[in-house]
């Protein structure tokens, strides 16, 4: 046992050296995807919505199945290389600490510290992710998990309570709804548990049938859920008959694995009913994956028109779009300050390339590629390796994107959010009907 932690210590140690080190080698695969765990995790303070990222490149977690169109890194053991001064140095003070601290240590969390202080000195942006964070992201991404659907948070008292149900789960299903307090899985309490301890558990029960007890409005409940494939919806469509016009209307909340066949088919669905023009709504929504946001641009643009650029060592490269038609019909695209990464990069190519008028209020201003890097126990952490540009050159980071037609949302929405006091939807479809 003491052995396979001293594996894994030099493991974490040798990914410090290849973090630490410059101009040291590392190889690319592709095809991987990573298993996620049957209940979504919402941890307050640990990983937040808004902190989704645009992905270029996602290392694998080794060992777990390899399917989807992902790119990962796997470092090499770098044997034999010449280890920069400033390395050495960190090695011989971790083993000085090693050596001499008069007290209990672990060796794990002491090099976990190290790559959190490392990071901390960087960007905004390049974060640790521990292995809670990642499985709430993970799940986020790939947009459908084995589970019972649904998305789970500590209290201040460390009760699991359920924060969303997803439509069309078991959960749903069962009858549970959000706010209901998860007290026992199968008889055994889960009073005073991490959400991380109820996904394990929840996981372990990977189809079979799970008792589930929860408390609604100070009653105990008792229902029985098998786990299934929960698929994540992140899209949404309508259309809207505005003085005898008729506009598409397609609403994304997040840039996942499995958005792009969702958009599309919603898309086709409108086009079929002949839409005078659309609406895309991207309030709120904080990005993903770019691959997914390039794709659904290009359903938008031919292969004449660039989507956005990626800068690096002030060298900028163009990326294309793969379409093969540009659309005829007028855009409007719906943003706010929570419209960030993938999300900007769509609207500023909707806007620039397109035409398409922006309505709202002013976006995120994320402007940064990262990229996800992996620990021999699973943790992440997540490295700022580029910047990206609009389709014509403009850096946003920080800036974000002015709309052509600035509007706040109206406080009577807030109270009651209903599309009549949703005074940035009726500006978007009156400038539709023109």
């Amino acid at each position: 046992m003491a052995k396979n932690k001293d594996l894994e210590t030099k493991n974490k140690l040798d990914r410090l050296a290849n973090v630490l080190g410059e101009g040291m080698n590392t190889s690319l695969k592709s095809s991987a995807s990573d298993k996620v765990v049957g209940v979504k995790a919402k941890r307050h303070g640990t990983f937040k919505t808004g902190e989704v990222i645009i992905i270029l490149l996602v290392i694998a977690v080794i060992g777990l199945v390899m399917g989807s169109a992902l790119t990962y890194k796997l470092l090499d053991g770098n044997v034999g290389q010449k280890i920069d001064s400033n390395l050495q140095e960190f090695i011989n003070n971790y083993q000085y600490i090693i050596d001499n601290y008069n007290g209990e240590l672990d060796k794990e969390a002491l090099l976990d510290d190290a790559l959190q202080g490392m990071l901390s000195g960087l960007d905004p942006n390049s974060l640790y992710l521990n292995s809670d964070a990642f499985q709430n992201f993970n799940i986020f991404l790939e947009g459908s998990y084995q589970g019972i659907g649904i998305e789970v948070y500590n209290d201040k008292d460390n009760n699991v309570i359920i924060y969303k149900v997803f439509e069309n789960s078991p959960a749903a299903s069962a009858g549970l709804k959000s706010g209901d307090v998860i007290t026992k899985v199968n008889g055994k309490s889960v009073l005073n548990t991490k959400t991380s301890k109820l996904i394990e558990q929840i996981k372990s029960l990977e189809g079979k049938k799970i008792k589930i007890t929860y408390l609604r409005d100070g009653k105990e409940y008792n229902v029985e859920i098998k786990s299934s494939k929960v698929n994540i919806q992140s899209v949404v469509s309508r259309t809207y008959n505005y003085e005898n016009t008729k506009i598409g209307y397609i609403g994304v909340g997040i840039f996942a694995s499995n958005t792009y066949e969702q958009f599309k088919k919603e898309l086709n669905s409108l086009e079929k009913e002949n839409i005078h023009s659309l609406i895309i709504d991207l309030r709120s929504n904080s990005g993903g994956y770019l691959s997914v946001a390039e794709r659904m641009t290009s359903l938008f643009l031919d292969s004449g028109h660039v989507i956005y650029q990626t800068q690096k060592d002030n060298k900028a490269t163009k990326h294309y779009s793969k379409g093969k038609e540009t659309k005829k019909y007028p855009i409007v695209v719906l943003v706010n300050s929570h419209s960030a990464s993938a999300s900007e990069i769509m609207a500023s190519a909707l806007s620039e390339q397109y035409g398409a008028t922006l309505i709202g209020v002013k976006t995120f201003g994320k402007g940064t590629v990262q990229e996800l890097q992996t620990l021999a126990n699973g943790d992440q952490f997540k490295l700022t390796t580029k910047n990206w540009l609009t389709s014509k050159g403009v850096w946003i980071d920080e800036k974000g994107i002015n709309p052509d037609i600035e509007i706040i949302l109206n406080d009577k929405y807030y109270e009651d959010p209903i599309e009549a006091n949703d005074n940035q939807l009726q500006k978007a479809l009156i400038e539709a009907k023109k």
